[in-house]
Formats: C-alpha cells, sequence, structure tokens
C-alpha cells in the first residue's frame, strides 16, 4: 500500500519537516504490518477501532512509553483525517479515542546564576571552535531558538544593521528575533574567526565546524553539555534546557506571555504556558516577603 498522496499532502500542504513525514510512514506501516497479521486486513482503510485497539496493546506489551505509543497512534489519527477529507473513508475509527495518559515531565531551567558563570565566568579563548560556542550559548539564552533552527540559520538569515536574525520555525514558518548588542559583538567574533578557516564547504550556514561544513545537532548538545557540566549540577544539560531559561526568565523579570510566545515561535499559548510554573514560583517569593499580611 502506498502513502504517497499523504506524504505529498504533509510536505506540501501540512509543511511537515521530512523528518517528521519519515517518522509517520514508518509509522503507518508498522501499523499495516500488524494488522495484514493479525487480521488478514490489506487495507488501513478497512480497519476498526477493535483492531486499533488490539495494536494499541501489543505496543503497551513491548514496553514502549506512553508518549511514543500516543505518537504512533497520532500518525494513525492525521492519517485518517486526510482520508476523510478526500472522501475515502465515511467515519475516522480514532474520532473517539482518549490518548493514554502521560507523566509531564518538569523541565528544570538552568538559573540566573547559572548563565552569568558559563557566559562570564567560564574561560573561551581566541580560537574558532571556542569563539562558536560562546556564540551558540548567547544566541540559543538570548533568542530561545531551538537547536534544529540553530542548525539551519544561514548567513543571509542575519540583519546586524536592524540587529535582527529571521528564523524559520516548524512547518516552514518565519519570524524575526531581536538581537542583543552582547551577541552581535560576539557575531562579528565569530564571522571574523570564520574567515579565517582553510576551507569552507557548507559556505551559507552561519555555524560551522572547524572543518568547513555545516553544523549538526548531536556537536550542538554536547557543546550546551561540555559547557553547563561546569557550572550547573542539574541532571538534564541540553538546548531546550536553554530555551525554557530563555522564556522563565523573561517571564520572571515581567515579560508579556504573548510576546514570550511570539518571540519562541509557538502557534498557541498552550505551549508557552508550560514555561510560566517557575514565573509563578518567583511570583510567589515576591508576594511572600512583600505583602504586608505575610509578615503577621
Amino acid at each position: 500500500m502506498s502513502f504517497k498522496s499523504f506524504t505529498d499532502y504533509l510536505l506540501l500542504e501540512k509543511n511537515y519537516s521530512k523528518l517528521t513525514v519519515k517518522a509517520y510512514n514508518n509509522d503507518l506501516n508498522t501499523f499495516l504490518d500488524f494488522v495484514k497479521t493479525s487480521y488478514e486486513v490489506n487495507t488501513i482503510n478497512d480497519v476498526n477501532y477493535a483492531q486499533i485497539r488490539s495494536w494499541i496493546v501489543s505496543l503497551v506489551e513491548t514496553k514502549l512509553s506512553n508518549r511514543s505509543i500516543n505518537r504512533k497512534v497520532s500518525a494513525l489519527n492525521t492519517y485518517y483525517k486526510f482520508l476523510l477529507k478526500i472522501g475515502d473513508i465515511k467515519s475516522n475509527p480514532l474520532s473517539k479515542h482518549k490518548a493514554l495518559k502521560t507523566s509531564k515531565k518538569v523541565q528544570i531551567p538552568f538559573s540566573e546564576t547559572e548563565m552569568e558563570t558559563v557566559l562570564d565566568d567560564l574561560k573561551f579563548d581566541n580560537s574558532f571552535e571556542s569563539t562558536r560556542d560562546k556564540l551558540i550559548i548567547e544566541l540559543f539564552y538570548s533568542t530561545g531558538i531551538r537547536r534544529i533552527e540553530l542548525v539551519n540559520l544561514k548567513l543571509n538569515n542575519l540583519d546586524l544593521n536592524s540587529k535582527a536574525l529571521k528564523v524559520l520555525g516548524k512547518r516552514n514558518k518565519e519570524r524575526v528575533v531581536p538581537l542583543l548588542d552582547s551577541v552581535i559583538e560576539t557575531l562579528h567574533a565569530y564571522l571574523k574567526k570564520r574567515l579565517e578557516l582553510d576551507e569552507v564547504v557548507d559556505e551559507v550556514f552561519l555555524f560551522l565546524t572547524k572543518k568547513g561544513v555545516k553544523i549538526y545537532e548531536t556537536l550542538v548538545y554536547r557543546i550546551i553539555n561540555e559547557y553547563f557540566s561546569l557550572a550547573s549540577s542539574k541532571v538534564k544539560k541540553s538546548p531546550h534546557i536553554l530555551r525554557h531559561s530563555f522564556a522563565t526568565h523573561l517571564l520572571n523579570q515581567g515579560a508579556d506571555l504573548n510576546a514570550v510566545k511570539e518571540l519562541l515561535g509557538h502557534s498557541s499559548l498552550a505551549s508557552t504556558q508550560v514555561y510560566t510554573h517557575n514565573s509563578i514560583a518567583e511570583l510567589k517569593k515576591v508576594h511572600v516577603n512583600a505583602h504586608p499580611r505575610s509578615k503577621k
């Protein structure tokens, strides 16, 4: 069974990334293999909810996390919605399905002190890699961009005169984020070092390895982990925690939630609100220390 029309729909109409579309195709093929083997059904269009439930139970038995199972079911649900849209089916067998319960992971941001330690106290030397690493940390913390967004930044995304950066987010949605003067300064230093590289292969991209090729996601993760291991005892030290720190620290300083939403590139406020629990904790501290009744 071919999912080509569905794949084209996801890529061209929904603007999903190639990686996401590949994952969706894998999930659909895995499900199709299951119903073929278990029920001798040759097309997903003919499957009923009881058969889908049976597949979900089989996934649970493999000890797969509820979060991963929900993602697979979501891929199948998206496919059924597509079939409804084009008129291939009359009803979605997953229309009344309820997702499996998942525990909410609390992401603990770096403190402002930890950020100051990394950016102000750690010694960044004058080498290409050290200058690049400092710029990566500053960009994550001052703009809140995602790791994949940073990896894909191009030189022409920079507008140093306007002190702004154009970011291509999820589903090819563009946004412009402002750049702090301190980041501009590090940017100039990095661009100067970049010109001194012996060879530049991927010249359109902003961040390169010392071999002149486009930087990759695992290297970015490793950079963040290594530097923050010197300043923080937190278990998780990743680019996403820096994004979390960016949002939390802005909210702690009284930034408007809608403004933070725009800076992060979220499509809804619900996505941004996950960052508010730390800022609420900060507000509680202020409230207890400042309110006249708290002294009684």
